[in-house]
């Protein structure tokens, strides 16, 4: 199974608008943190996780094949602001879009003309299932198990799938949600910044949280330019919790 960051920042992204900060002005590509999505593929399938409003961009430079699958971690902007671009890949077939309620209700709110009877030409061809925490569901060949974390006090979910699991904006998680994660060989959570936030991990916090699963490796994500530049952060962190960076690969076996 391959991975592939194609935004690692948060949600607005990095270099932030109009900021001249250290890390803004950084010109390390490792520095520029597009809004968090991934792309997940086996020889038989291909995942995505979130579509955020950077998609266009971010997928441009991925061969042009069939998804098979699109999976919501929550109804913000930045994680599904990019559905509409997807319409390309409705020449394969209708998208297959998997969400919690909340963030099914958020789709229907944000897209209505694609859920319509009788829909306009060229609109993309939404295929929109309700998956729930602790219920699997098989696409291709890959298992996917939701659990549920809290974004501040919204219920989301991240995905464990085979070896892998995966969070974003997580402030806290409930003890019983944690035996849907320990076992991974590889964890992805998010890490904001160095200062507390209400409502997602800081970087200490998302190195206690590795220290608990106890995963093989550990990439951060969801990462602000108040963090840091990439190289600094990880060279202070140990060597199995690094910071990703937009169109890193790795391979997960």
């Amino acid at each position: 199974m391959k991975l592939t960051f194609l935004g690692t920042g948060t949600s607005c992204g990095v270099p932030t608008i109009g900021c001249q900060c250290y890390t803004c002005s950084s010109t390390d590509a490792k520095d520029k943190r597009l809004r968090c999505s991934v792309l997940i593929e086996t020889e038989q399938t291909r995942l995505l996780i979130d579509c955020g409003p950077d998609f266009r961009q971010q997928i441009m430079n991925q061969p042009f094949r069939k998804i098979d699958g699109i999976l919501i971690t929550h109804a913000h902007y930045d994680h599904m602001g990019g559905m509409d671009d997807i319409r390309p890949y409705c020449q394969f077939g209708e998208i297959n879009v998997y969400a919690d309620p909340i963030a099914r209700k958020g789709m229907l709110e944000m897209l209505p003309y694609c859920f319509v009877e009788h829909r306009y030409p060229g609109v993309p061809a939404i295929q929109l299932h309700e998956i729930h925490p602790h219920e699997a569901l098989h696409i291709g060949d890959l298992d996917i198990m939701p659990f549920q974390v809290m974004h501040h006090d919204l219920p989301i979910l991240g995905f464990r799938i085979g070896p892998l699991a995966y969070i974003t904006d997580m402030k806290t998680i409930d003890d019983g949600e944690l035996k849907y994660i320990k076992g991974a060989e590889v964890l992805v959570v998010n890490a904001l910044r160095q200062k507390p936030h209400h409502s997602h991990q800081t970087l200490a916090e998302a190195v206690d949280f590795a220290r608990l699963i106890g995963a093989r490796q550990t990439w951060l994500i969801h990462s602000s330019h108040d963090i840091g530049r990439h190289e600094e952060v990880n060279a202070s962190l140990p060597k199995d919790i690094q910071m990703a960076y937009d169109g890193q690969e790795i391979l997960i076996v």
